[in-house]
């Protein structure tokens, strides 16, 4: 009789401030959200932190300023964290937000990488929520 296959988990202690990464993760995109940028990146951003938004530079500050630039143009912003799911040093935030009072709103992924505590990388992808989607279960 042959064995069964051999299953072998690598299950190593989490570090202990894991636990933290996810709310810091949800008071940075609050922040962000609520025109408190300055205080979201003094707070929570890395020294060397780096970003993937194609629409800026990779460096925080040039980041900072568009969230900054953001926030004057939609200043009735709403974000409503819908996930946040953890594992090693990534969290994953899946959002609603909406721009102005009575959108369809806007689903949002925010792929946060943490280092020494700290925001270090983050990744961030968008899809508008047309108005009527066929799809009966929505986006979240």
């Amino acid at each position: 009789m042959r064995p069964g296959p051999v299953f072998t988990f690598n299950l190593q202690p989490m570090p202990n401030n894991q636990p933290v990464y996810k709310s810091i993760a949800e008071s940075f995109l609050q922040l962000v959200s609520t025109n408190r940028v300055r205080e979201a990146f003094n707070s929570y951003i890395k020294n060397d932190f780096r970003h993937h938004n194609v629409f800026f530079k990779g460096d925080a500050v040039s980041l900072r300023g568009g969230m900054e630039e953001n926030a004057v143009l939609f200043p009735f912003k709403k974000l409503e964290v819908k996930q946040l799911i953890m594992e090693d040093n990534l969290v994953v935030a899946h959002s609603l937000v909406k721009m102005e009072p009575g959108d369809t709103g806007i689903a949002l992924i925010h792929i946060f990488r943490f280092e020494d505590g700290k925001i270090a990388e983050l990744w961030d992808l968008s899809q508008p929520i047309p108005a009527g989607s066929i799809n009966e279960n929505g986006p979240f």
